[in-house]
């Protein structure tokens, strides 16, 4: 297949042609380029491996651009700053995990744009290691086609701070991991079809705004983590054994508002969290709807603070699972519960006592885990009307609020 490529600097364009280019050629391309130059492919099939180690742009001039790894490492690896790679199709990496085969591999460099590229047939799709104020924009990605525990990452950072991740599409790929990775931003982007849709560890102060993550087995999640914003997402349908849309685990110092959590298996799934003390996580003004557990609670030290939030079409709305949690400690206030039981006389939209969530008989399956087998049978049923009826030993208050709402924020009817 024919490819070609033309330098750009200051002006003055030169064509290479080649009727079979080899990574040779467009590897001593970039070599003799001049630093800052730009080095455009036209329609063609282009051979990696590639390093670049100098800044310098390579893009795509036209459609079609596809460089092709040779199986083995990462098909481009990016070791200077000032580095963009724009409009390519990506494809053929190795398959080795120890080494992190990728699409595009960036290590300590800086200021780098991976944009508007389709990465595919890639173990992972773009991995930054130690490289800070750089930029993964629209590219789409995908992994080898192999099974759900052997893919590897879309989009992975390691030790990376202060990038902006936007406008990518991510799906049958393993997770989007951030490792030892703060004060990145993370938005409008697409996550599908995969494990995690975005997995922090170890990461702090990362802002997660505007995405869209569905259909994976985890949407979100906060792991040894703080001070992170997650506002305006959609996460929904993380169903499975372990099905989470948004999880956090010894996760503290944490905001989460505005974001719609629909048909999960579990909304949020909170462990341990917050886990510093003198910290509180917060949960505004987020729809948590259709989900078979909206809150699933696990080892509560410290406390939580849930406003304004919607409750509606859960089967349970606040389950826990540890009996030493301190459930006392967390605050609710002005959330809209849509199994309220109250009244609203004097129509100020605010129910004229407090909303309790109680654990009956559900306590044998949440502390009991083999009991699940019989969750939503007859005799459970049974056994939590009776026990409501007649409590046979104290039940158990996992959430009280003194403010519902009557009607949800967002004017649906309930």
């Amino acid at each position: 297949m024919v490819g070609r490529f033309r330098y750009a600097l200051m002006g003055l364009t030169a064509w290479v042609l080649s009727s079979s280019v080899q990574s040779s050629v467009l590897q001593k391309a970039i070599d003799s380029a001049p630093e800052g130059a730009t080095v455009e492919l036209g329609a063609g099939l282009y051979e990696g491996n590639l390093i670049i180690n100098k800044p310098l742009t390579l893009r795509a001039s036209e459609p079609g651009a596809v460089i092709r790894g040779d199986g083995k490492g990462s098909v481009i690896t990016v070791t200077s700053p000032f580095v963009t790679i724009e409009g390519l199709t990506i494809e053929r990496s190795g398959g080795e995990h120890q080494t992190v085969d990728a699409g595009v591999t960036v290590k300590q460099a800086h200021v780098v744009k991976i944009r508007n590229n389709r990465i595919r047939d890639c173990l992972f799709g773009v991995n930054f290691e130690q490289t800070n104020q750089s930029l993964i924009e629209g590219n789409e990605i995908s992994s080898k086609p192999v099974s759900l525990g052997l893919r590897g990452d879309g989009i992975r950072l390691w030790y990376s701070h202060s990038n902006h991740i936007t406008l990518n599409t991510t799906y049958d790929i393993r997770d989007n991991v951030f490792w030892y990775s703060s004060a990145n931003r993370i938005t409008q982007n697409v996550g599908r079809d995969s494990r995690y849709s975005l997995h922090f560890m170890y990461a702090d102060r990362n802002v997660v705004s505007q995405n869209r993550y569905q259909n994976n087995s985890v949407g979100i999640f906060l792991m040894f983590s703080q001070g992170a914003t997650v506002q305006r997402n959609v996460v929904s349908y993380a169903t499975g054994p372990f099905g989470i849309g948004l999880g956090m685990k010894e996760a503290s110092d944490i905001k989460v508002e505005n974001n719609e959590v629909l048909y999960n298996a579990r909304g949020f799934y909170l462990d341990s969290s917050p886990y510093q003390p003198g910290t509180q996580n917060v949960f505004l003004n987020n729809k948590i709807n259709f989900n078979s557990i909206a809150f699933l609670l696990h080892g509560t030290l410290l406390p939580s603070r849930f406003e304004g939030n919607e409750f509606k079409g859960n089967i349970d709305d606040v389950v826990n699972d540890t009996p030493e949690s301190k459930l006392e400690l967390n605050v609710w206030s002005g959330n809209y519960w849509d199994n309220y039981q109250g009244f609203d006389r004097d129509g100020d939209g605010i129910g004229d006592i407090a909303h309790e969530q109680w654990m009956f008989a559900d306590r044998v399956w949440n502390y009991q885990p083999a009991t699940r087998l019989f969750y939503a049978s007859p005799i459970l049923d049974i056994m939590n009307f009776l026990w409501r009826l007649m409590p046979f030993s104290e039940p158990e208050l996992l959430a009280r609020d003194e403010r519902p709402l009557v009607r949800p924020k967002s004017g649906d009817k309930p």
